[in-house]
């Protein structure tokens, strides 16, 4: 099934990436192209050299490669290639893959395979790794992260103590510092908080109280930390995510036909993090994909919302987490057909509030609304009921997004079906379907 050119531009990195690939999305450039039933598109796109570049993508991972000297992923050869094979069929017809095409996709294909061997096998690390050793290692963590956490604590008591209202005197080169010492106690989690914190004073008016709030999660992430011993299982898993430590995903595998409902991506000044939301049509359950990528560079995962995949995942430990790791995909992405079933605004809350009994520190859930209609307030917009008088107010960050015009014009005040994340700066939306018509409109 060919994708739409919605779902091709939800793969670009960038907004110039994908502007660049749709003024590549038409035949003029292009020659030599083709496609296969296995979901291979390839073809050779002119450009200012005497050579064309020679540009393959795997649409069942999806997967790129091109031979221009561009660093993202995708180039704007491939996502041209994805945007010509999606809107014209007659100028990418069913043939066999080149020479070149095909070396690259065995080869991908070969990879693969050694990989699924090696999961069946246990992997090398499996074999190899030292179980005392890595407990010890764990043992020096666990310690360097419990003295930042005293320190932080003590730094958190201070700042009770000169009062909240002259935190913004003090600027912001202590909180760094603080952040710099939970970096050296290898608690990386600790230190994201601590930045947050030092962003908040003189941040706008009513700052002192949301330096308060966050102050006490901070708080309360010490203390879960420093009496880990105490929480059941789950929690501690939570926590110890949440300060910072990994740990591969363990718990058994789904199989399922995933829908994809939103992919966007965030970035801090050094990391690019890529967040995939799935919903399982059959379990009914919820996954959250994460990949990350260096400053400049893409994520690798990528899955265009609209589509539905054949896919197994694994998910991680910790209470009321949603986090899988994606283990294997069989067959190719088709449309999605119906829209996940959502519920009303009072049953959106219901579930936050839910979420967070079990991770306190947790900003927003997925929810999707069911026949919700986006309608102006005194203060932004919100997403209203149709038959009732419940309303959950669009988060603010979300509302300057270009998206939410895409979802007022969807709905031309009718009902439709929103998903998105609800938390405490309100409702982000991420995607939407009307009644008229199945297909997915991304919103990020």
């Amino acid at each position: 099934m060919r994708w739409t050119a919605e779902q091709v531009l939800a793969l670009a990195p960038d907004m110039p990436s994908r502007k660049a690939g749709s003024r590549l999305g038409t035949a003029g450039p292009w020659s030599g192209t083709g496609g296969s039933g296995a979901g291979a598109v390839w073809g050779l796109c002119r450009g200012s050299g005497s050579t064309p570049y020679r540009t393959v993508v795997d649409t069942s991972g999806p997967a790129y490669k091109c031979s221009c000297p561009s660093r993202k992923f995708p180039c704007k050869h491939a996502l041209g290639l994805l945007l010509l094979w999606a809107g014209d069929e007659a100028s990418v017809p069913a043939a066999e893959a080149p020479g070149w095409a095909e070396e690259w996709l065995a080869g991908r294909h070969a990879r693969d395979r050694r990989q699924e061997d090696l999961a069946a096998d246990g992997g090398p690390s499996a074999r190899t790794a030292d179980p005392e050793a890595a407990r010890r290692r764990a043992e020096r963590r666990a310690a360097r992260i419990t003295a930042g956490a005293t320190e932080l604590e003590q730094r958190l008591a201070d700042l009770l103590r000169g009062g909240l209202a002259a935190a913004d005197r003090s600027g912001y080169g202590q909180w760094e510092e603080t952040a710099a010492r939970m970096v050296d106690a290898q608690a990386p989690g600790l230190a994201a908080r601590v930045r947050e914190l030092g962003a908040i004073p003189g941040s706008g008016r009513g700052w002192p109280v949301r330096l308060l709030e966050e102050s006490a999660l901070v708080h309360l992430l010490d203390r879960a930390w420093l009496e880990i011993d105490r929480l059941p299982e789950p929690l501690a898993a939570t926590v110890r995510t949440r300060v910072g430590l990994t740990a591969p995903a363990e718990g058994p595998a789904v199989r399922d036909d995933w829908l994809v409902l939103a992919q966007y991506d965030s970035a801090d000044g050094k990391l690019t993090t890529r967040r995939i939301w799935l919903h399982g049509r059959d379990t009914g359950r919820t996954a959250l994909l994460l990949s990350f990528g260096a400053v400049g560079r893409a994520p690798q995962l990528a899955l265009p919302p609209g589509l539905m995949i054949d896919a197994e995942i694994v998910p991680y430990g910790g209470a009321g987490q949603l986090r899988a790791e994606l283990r294997e995909q069989f067959g190719t992405p088709v449309p999605i057909k119906a829209p996940p079933p959502g519920g009303s605004a009072e049953e959106a809350l219901a579930r936050y509030g839910g979420a967070l009994r079990d991770d306190p520190w947790l900003d927003a859930c997925p929810v999707t609304l069911k026949a919700v209609v986006p309608v102006p307030s005194d203060d932004g917009w919100q997403l209203a009921d149709a038959e009732g008088p419940q309303a959950l107010p669009v988060d603010p960050a979300a509302a300057s997004r270009p998206g939410l015009w895409r979802l007022v014009a969807l709905s031309g005040g009718r009902p439709v079906t929103v998903f998105g994340e609800c938390g405490h700066r309100g409702f982000a939306p991420l995607a939407a379907w009307s009644d008229d018509s199945p297909e997915t409109v991304t919103l990020t």
